[in-house]
């Protein structure tokens, strides 16, 4: 697996999103093994940092709630294109003006396939939490490609954990 990482940077001002990143990962598995395990929820404690709980199934418009670092966050999937896109919007509900935007596109390759995901966040309480630790948000979706490689790897080894 190589590892390719973008950050952009810009001022943390209250007038501005707080952040726009991008992480990608290479992954020598199918496409249809990361959707699997992007679409269901159950399975995002095992590699989603700081996921309680999401308790039922994602396709297009399906509104769903999760705890997400120590956050109830009331969310809405606004793509869903199968094996290749999926997104999400909305934010925590104890931050009524604090949005997030995350996509997850999936692209197969000649050894499995590309996986990026990007997230354009703004509001308060992103502003706040990025204050105090800038590059957070960022290197918790490092941690998150790198679960969700580690668990679909793991998966396609053991055939009998699918």
């Amino acid at each position: 697996m190589t590892n390719k990482i973008q950050w952009e940077a810009i001022k943390w001002s209250e007038d501005m999103a707080p952040g726009r990143f991008t992480n990608e990962l290479e992954v020598a598995v199918s496409p249809e093994k990361i959707w699997s395990l992007l679409v269901d929820p159950k399975a995002w404690p095992s590699f989603y940092p700081g996921v309680e709980h999401v308790q039922l199934s994602l396709s297009l418009g399906t509104l769903f709630e999760t705890d997400l670092a120590g956050q109830d966050v009331l969310a809405s999937v606004e793509e869903f294109e199968p094996m290749t896109r999926i997104a999400w919007y909305r934010g925590p509900k104890a931050s009524e003006h604090s949005k997030a935007y995350h996509a997850w596109i999936i692209t197969p390759t000649s050894k499995g396939c590309h996986l990026w995901t990007e997230e354009t966040m703004k509001g308060p309480l992103w502003i706040e939490l990025a204050k105090k630790a800038p590059d957070v948000f960022w290197l918790t979706h490092e941690k998150l490609l790198a679960n969700l490689a580690k668990i679909v790897t793991e998966r396609v080894r053991s055939p009998a954990s699918v």
